[in-house]
């Protein structure tokens, strides 16, 4: 038995979509498991909108999610408008057949008949006109009496009345190859086994059925995973979400975080969801895929992408964050901050933020923060405390903590409100990574530097 062939074929005609990112995923899982191939299709036959940099664009998604042209079990890619010829050599068979006919209908008539007929749509009128080729008619697939019944993978045997779906168009009147015809012949060629899609086109999965079993072959197995959807429950659009891959990408998520996010739209992995990818391909099954709508969380990517930070080394998060890094910034005092804000981050291009205040000689002021840090009648002299004992203490996280302890019981405060003014004369704002530990890589002429700049701005 030949090894399964699984399919991918977006149209480069936008940035890469979250949900053709988590099919590419599920067809990838069972390529490799199955040692199968995954062929990438590029159907680029809308050349209206269709741009080179979108073709790339997906190729360079699919690789930076792990599923690249490196891998033996990785075909491609493929364009279907390299198979023109083969898509009108299968209209011609079908045709010749007696399981296609032309009409020379145009919408306009096909739209006054039905209306006259009191009926909707197509109505099958140039069946029996034994029409042949010419200028303006279209090719019609001549759909048979019955039922068209498709065995799905995720959801099971889905029939469908032929009596609902009209003769459909399979070569326009200007003579090219509709879709649903193209997408036939190339599976055909490429020999595919399996396709596994969105939910969204099963519509159009009789219609293809159909046209396999006319041109004499075997269907593919069929699996239509549930489509994503936001937190009104509306499909995901491009229009109004948050849905590029691309994007999520320059925002600083990790690629093994996002793959394994992906994963468990509609599936789960196990008791534990967050698992490596050498986890789930194994043990990832089309039949334990959801057939409801799948909800992308993006607080729960985010929490994903959060604990995947937390699983790098310092040194590994280093190198993650310097895309996002500018260029003219010293790496030392990054470095040393980078264990210390590694908590707090739930993406990477949050880490220049985080640490921006090293980098300045004036941080930027949040007068919010100031007028809270500074309210309370103790705040100026407990500052001026703070530096009279930074001038001479060990200059170390734990030394600088343990003096600003003990000055805080002088003051009958806690250790939050006894350092609010240090935070905010040191970084400009009130929250950020740990104080003590910012200071120590700070320095001890700087930080003092601007402590004292801060007790001079609350006397004025």
């Amino acid at each position: 038995m030949n090894a399964p062939r699984y399919r991918f074929a977006p149209s480069p005609t936008g940035f890469f979509h979250v949900g053709g990112a988590r099919t590419a995923l599920f067809n990838w899982a069972l390529a490799r498991q199955s040692g199968g191939t995954f062929v990438l299709r590029i159907e680029d036959t809308d050349e209206a909108r269709n741009r080179p940099e979108w073709t790339q664009g997906i190729i360079d998604s699919l690789a930076w999610i792990g599923i690249s042209a490196d891998d033996p079990h990785f075909e491609g890619p493929l364009f279907q408008s390299e198979f023109f010829d083969a898509h009108l050599d299968a209209a011609r068979r079908l045709h010749e057949s007696g399981h296609a006919y032309y009409c020379e209908m145009t919408p306009d008539e096909i739209q006054a008949r039905a209306a006259a007929e009191g009926t909707t749509g197509y109505g099958g009128w140039s069946r029996d006109l034994g029409l042949g080729p010419g200028a303006g008619r279209v090719l019609r697939f001549r759909v048979p009496a019955g039922t068209t019944v498709v065995h799905d993978l995720v959801r099971g045997e889905v029939e469908f009345d032929n009596a609902t779906i009209e003769d459909f168009v399979l070569v326009r009147g200007n003579g090219t190859p509709v879709f649903i015809l193209a997408n036939v012949v190339d599976d055909m060629s490429m020999r595919i086994t399996h396709v596994v899609r969105a939910e969204e086109h099963l519509p159009n999965t009789p219609k293809q059925q159909m046209i396999w079993e006319a041109l004499g072959e075997q269907p593919p197995i069929w699996a239509h995973v549930p489509v994503l959807v936001n937190e009104q429950r509306k499909k995901l659009s491009k229009r109004r979400d948050k849905v590029a891959l691309e994007q999520y990408r320059e925002e600083g998520y990790l690629a093994d975080a996002m793959v394994n996010y992906l994963m468990t739209l509609g599936w789960s992995p196990g008791d534990t969801e967050i698992q490596p990818w050498s986890a789930m391909e194994p043990v990832f099954r089309l039949e334990d895929v959801n057939k409801s709508p799948a909800f992308f969380d993006l607080k729960k990517l985010a929490a994903f992408n959060g604990d995947y930070i937390r699983m790098l080394s310092a040194d590994e998060l280093a190198a993650a964050c310097e895309p996002w890094l500018p260029a003219e910034w010293d790496r030392a005092p990054f470095r040393q901050m980078v264990p210390y804000i590694q908590e707090r981050l739930k993406t990477l291009a949050e880490a220049p933020a985080a640490v921006d205040f090293l980098y300045v000689h004036d941080p930027a002021v949040d007068q919010e923060s100031w007028d809270k840090a500074f309210a309370p009648d103790y705040a100026l002299a407990l500052l001026r405390d703070v530096i009279g004992a930074y001038e001479t203490c060990t200059w170390d996280h734990g030394t600088l903590k343990a003096a600003m302890e003990d000055l805080m019981t002088r003051y009958d405060v806690k250790l939050g409100k006894a350092s609010a003014a240090t935070r905010v004369a040191v970084t400009g704002r009130s929250v950020g990574p740990p104080l003590f530990e910012a200071l120590e890589v700070l320095g001890r002429d700087e930080s003092l530097r601007r402590m004292r700049d801060a007790v001079t701005r609350a006397e004025s």
